[in-house]
């Protein structure tokens, strides 16, 4: 409690307009890096790093903050609106997001995706500053065995979740982890399936594949009908209305999806946050699995289910909060963002453990108080003033709409790794998912696979070796058994479970 006072007592240097500048500065910043595909919250932290030399420690951290918050709410924008998830973690919203927006309810999915944002990273950020001591103790309890099989659970049901189409999902799937898998050995420094050449030995990139499966693959497809659609385009883009309040989710909807649905996924996202290593893609996936499994409604899944959009940005903004917990506690970065924040905090000479919260506390609360406003108030302040905006993407002619997107997709693939080659393989991959999405083989599953598949074999190999190679350890660990009973019991709600009649149709029966 100590702590947790200190922290409040910190956060009154967001009382200064200095500081308040460099939040929404950042916020802004974040929002258009986190929207465009290919330039993350990661990238625009990493870009603005050398700005953090020349300017206070407590603007520095508040800034990097609201780009974190920011940069993983915004990926929503593009992926409802034209189904380009601007991050990783936005890959389900997009699944429901843009079937919203095909039925023209695309400013109703993206309120109801800032809506989510707004709670699970405000409870996120809550959580952080009240349990970051507790939560650490228990991820420590997590051991490796534990890991394992929460990455099995999470693979599992990424297959499982679509049950008329598990052979192409497992095939999906298992190809991104095969791809995971080019480079340098996760535990040995030794490459392989480098087909000799020195440019595999490095791995193959997230970026490329994301903007390949997503948004290289989608200008093939879109390309098969924007011929001869400049005219209808500019007429639909003078008819097309929208008002901001079309942006706000009515309260029924509200009701249908339920303020536990909102909690459930707030607290998936935070727990999943403090792992390190796990990220928003899992947290959103985990989240989104675990609403589908339980819906009322699970037949609207994979056409436009609001509470699946819910349930997935809940989860990914609530893991912003998780993330910094081993960061600030065992100075262990939760996702590549925390790590960039890292580095800021080790070069203004703060040093990452518990006397951190202790001792600097009037450095760390504003910190942490700018995730919570940022998810809190500027989330749908930004959405209300550039909301329509946002909906208008989708009025621009999309032969330039799409040829613009090819190239800042490819740009963007480049400032990522600045490397021709995984700009290339970038090209690759969107040709082979414009294929697989032609035979309807799961990209989102194939990436999810590749994220997925490295901590799955390295995890799988530590247990292993660590316990002579007796994969007893993963029943006899229980954590790990804790898992494993969840991943049976998710394939017996998904796939052995059979549905309660309604009362309609135990009528029509008799």
């Amino acid at each position: 409690m100590d702590i947790f006072a200190n922290i409040l007592g910190g956060m009154s240097a967001l009382a200064d307009p200095y500081v308040i500048a460099f939040m929404v500065g950042g916020f802004l910043v974040g929002t258009f890096f986190g929207a465009m595909p290919g330039l993350t919250s990661v990238l625009a932290i990493a870009l603005l790093l050398p700005i953090t030399y020349t300017i206070d420690v407590v603007p520095a951290l508040v800034m990097c903050a609201s780009i974190f918050m920011a940069g993983m709410y915004s990926g929503s924008i593009t992926a409802t609106t034209i189904n380009i998830p601007g991050a990783p973690s936005s890959m389900m919203t997009a699944l429901e997001g843009n079937a919203l927006m095909k039925q023209g309810f695309g400013a109703n999915a993206l309120g109801h995706a800032a809506l989510g944002s707004m709670i699970g990273g405000a409870i996120g950020a809550v959580l952080l500053m009240a349990f970051m001591p507790i939560a650490a103790e228990i991820s420590l309890l997590i051991r490796t065995p534990g890991k394992f099989s929460l990455v099995l659970f999470a693979l599992v049901v990424i297959v499982i979740v679509d049950k008329g189409n598990i052979a192409k999902g497992f095939v999906a799937t298992l190809l991104g982890v095969m791809i995971a898998t080019v480079g340098i050995d996760v535990l040995q420094p030794i490459p392989r399936f480098n087909f000799g050449t020195e440019t595999l030995v490095e791995g193959i990139d997230i970026m490329p594949l994301v903007i390949g499966a997503f948004a290289i693959s989608e200008v093939l497809m879109q390309s098969e009908t924007w011929k001869n659609s400049l005219s209808s385009t500019l007429e639909k883009a003078k008819d097309l209305k929208i008002r901001r309040r079309d942006f706000l989710p009515p309260r029924k909807e509200i009701r249908e999806i339920g303020l536990f649905a909102y909690l459930r996924s707030a607290f998936i996202g935070y727990g999943i946050g403090i792992l390190p290593g796990a990220g928003g893609s899992m947290a959103a996936f985990v989240s989104y699995a675990m609403a589908r499994s339980s819906s009322r409604k699970p037949q609207e899944y994979g056409h436009g289910s609001r509470e699946g959009i819910a349930s997935a940005e809940a989860a990914n903004n609530s893991m912003c909060g998780g993330a910094f917990v081993p960061m600030l506690m065992f100075g262990i970065p939760g996702d590549p963002t925390t790590a960039i924040v890292l580095g800021v905090l080790v070069i203004n000479g703060l040093q990452p453990g518990p006397r951190l919260l202790e001792n600097q506390a009037e450095l760390l609360g504003p910190m942490l108080g700018s995730l919570f406003f940022s998810a809190l108030i500027l989330i749908p302040l930004t959405l209300w003033l550039f909301g329509p905006w946002f909906i208008k993407i989708v009025s621009i002619p999309k032969g330039l709409l799409y040829t613009g997107i090819a190239v800042v997709a490819l740009v963007g693939s480049y400032v990522a790794t600045y490397s021709i080659f995984q700009m290339s393989l970038a090209v690759i991959f969107g040709v082979l998912a414009y294929f697989m999405r032609k035979q309807n083989y799961s990209t989102v599953s194939m990436l999810l696979g590749f994220i997925l598949g490295p901590d799955l074999e390295e995890y799988l190999r530590r247990s292993l070796s660590l316990n002579d190679g007796n994969p007893m350890v993963f029943l006899t660990n229980l954590d790990s058994l804790f898992f494993l009973a969840l991943t049976a019991l998710f394939v017996w709600a998904i796939l052995i479970r059979k549905p309660k009649k309604s009362f309609a149709e135990m009528r029509r029966d008799v």
